[in-house]
């Protein structure tokens, strides 16, 4: 009867059978974690610091598309002159990233990389 009970996988070996199971969902961790998670991280690490290192006289285009320059900074909120004497007030997370001299919005990217 005790051939049995090893066949159905309830005998010594059934423990190691269970920890091997989990193998395959511990690899599909792995690859979600290094594949997506970590860059978005990475990512959303460097808009942080482009947004805590924004300065008067940057110009910068907003996650809604607006272009403008900065002309005033607070904590929270960013005051941007997107035409002569037109000045809008949006929220410093608001904005995307900075342009380049052709006008076009920049990749963030690490500081020397």
């Amino acid at each position: 009867m005790t051939g049995v009970a090893y066949a159905a996988g309830g005998g010594a070996a059934g423990g190691a059978g269970g920890i091997a199971s989990f193998i395959p969902l511990i690899l599909i961790f792995g690859v979600f974690y290094f594949m997506l998670i970590r860059p978005q991280q990475r990512q959303a690490k460097l808009q942080q610091q482009f947004l805590n290192e924004l300065k008067n006289g940057a110009k910068v285009v907003t996650k809604g598309g607006i272009h403008g320059t900065i002309t005033g900074l607070t904590d929270s909120v960013v005051t941007l002159e997107i035409a002569d004497n037109v000045r809008i007030k949006v929220s410093r997370s608001s904005i995307g990233s900075p342009l380049t001299k052709d006008g076009a919005p920049a990749p963030i990217q690490k500081a020397g990389g």
